[in-house]
């Protein structure tokens, strides 16, 4: 049986992921005898099903991975050659880093990688993180609390002197731009830097198939299998079980912040969320796969006859809610109290489980969205993330 920290997961007899193989021909040169990877030819390239941001090709030289998109607007992205402690290491081309695996350990930077380390059995493998606190995770916290992992600090100025002193066979972060920041300045003190881009997937699943990147760093291809096909299992069957709906429940999103609305675009993640799970999501037509910046008042134009309201940030009830903005009490969810957080479970120290667990789990995400419009179609199930604000 895999254990995670909330869920159990069965482990069955899954083929290892289709990892096929790159071919790296090393050349001499005459002159300065040195190695260098110049040619993938006749190498086989595994896509994953869902997921875009990252490829995979591999031969028994090592297997060089790649993240194609990692930040919005990216025209290059960032290859690792990953290579058994047993081999010589290659002289190779500049912008390939060289990863020794599996990692002995690892520091993360996103509470959103500790799951991934969490369902692989690799919870102990994970040595300092920025802000602690932020991390929900049970299994982690116990190893947390017993100090096996260092607080490095917050997460764009972490401790470089605590960091060195780790020695992590590599860092995992995640970057907005081309400008690496920090992780940088890692780099340049010779500790390798793994760029996680999950959060760019438009896809539930895609984001869920991310486990499998992680697992590359540990030799795990085959426990990440598993658990992502029980995922997707889950996800297909619940979507399919939404499906069967004719009525599909009108949904409005989002909060203001300032003076702007903020909610997604219909080609977000969390608006093909919302609409697998069978309900109209009222700006699903809506061409853009960012947040969209409105006013009030055309929230209220179009939204305030929804049937459901979901996702209203850190409010815990109808009452803050009103308190913050009376005009909030006008939309018809909140008259009805079909009004719906994504906090219903945190950390020991207040981190949100949903923001840390909710990438890999979108089964369950799923599951709850459907309970919330669909209650009849899950009469057993209890929410998970979700919960109803009094």
């Amino acid at each position: 049986m895999l254990t995670s920290p909330s869920n159990t997961l069965p482990m069955r007899a899954n083929s290892i992921l289709i990892l096929l193989y790159l071919c790296v021909q090393f050349i001499s040169c005459t002159s300065t005898k040195k190695q260098e990877l110049v040619s993938h030819r006749d190498s086989s390239f595994y896509k994953p099903k869902y997921a875009t941001g990252f490829t995979v090709k591999k031969n028994e030289a090592g297997t060089l991975v790649e993240i194609t998109y990692p930040y919005q607007g990216a025209t290059k992205g960032y290859k690792y050659l990953l290579i058994s402690d047993s081999l010589k290491t290659p002289m190779n081309d500049k912008e390939i880093t060289i990863i020794r695996v599996p990692l002995k350990n690892i520091v993360c930077t996103s509470t959103t990688h500790v799951p991934l380390l969490d369902y692989l059995g690799l919870t102990q493998k994970l040595i300092g993180f920025p802000t602690t606190d932020y991390i929900s995770s049970f299994v982690m916290r116990s190893r947390i609390d017993s100090g096996k992992v260092v607080d490095l600090g917050i997460d764009k100025g972490m401790n470089i002197e605590q960091l060195i002193a780790l020695k992590p066979s590599a860092v995992m972060g995640y970057t907005m731009s081309n400008d690496l920041g920090q992780l940088k300045k890692i780099q340049e003190l010779g500790m390798p830097v793994i760029i996680n881009a999950e959060y760019l997937e438009k896809h539930p699943l895609g984001r869920a198939e991310w486990i499998k990147f992680m697992a590359l760093f540990f030799n795990k291809e085959k426990e990440a299998d598993s658990v992502f096909r029980f995922i997707e299992k889950e996800y297909l069957e619940t979507q399919q079980l939404a499906e069967k709906s004719i009525i599909k429940p009108r949904v409005m999103s989002g909060i203001v912040y300032g003076d702007t609305w903020y909610l997604p675009g219909g080609k977000n993640y969390a608006s093909k969320l919302l609409t697998d799970a069978g309900s109209n999501y009222l700006w699903g037509d809506n061409e853009s796969n960012g947040f969209l910046e409105l006013s009030f008042e055309s929230v209220y134009q179009k939204a305030h006859n929804a049937d459901v309201w979901i996702g209203v940030g850190s409010y815990e009830s109808l009452a803050e809610i009103k308190a913050s903005e009376v005009r909030y009490s006008k939309f018809s969810p909140f008259k009805k109290g079909t009004v719906f957080s994504y906090n219903a479970r945190k950390g020991a120290k207040g981190g949100s489980e949903f923001l840390e667990l909710g990438y890999l789990r979108p089964d369950l995400i799923l599951k709850d969205l459907v309970k919330i419009v669909h209650p009849e179609l899950l009469p057993e199930y209890q929410l998970y993330f979700y919960k109803q604000l009094k």
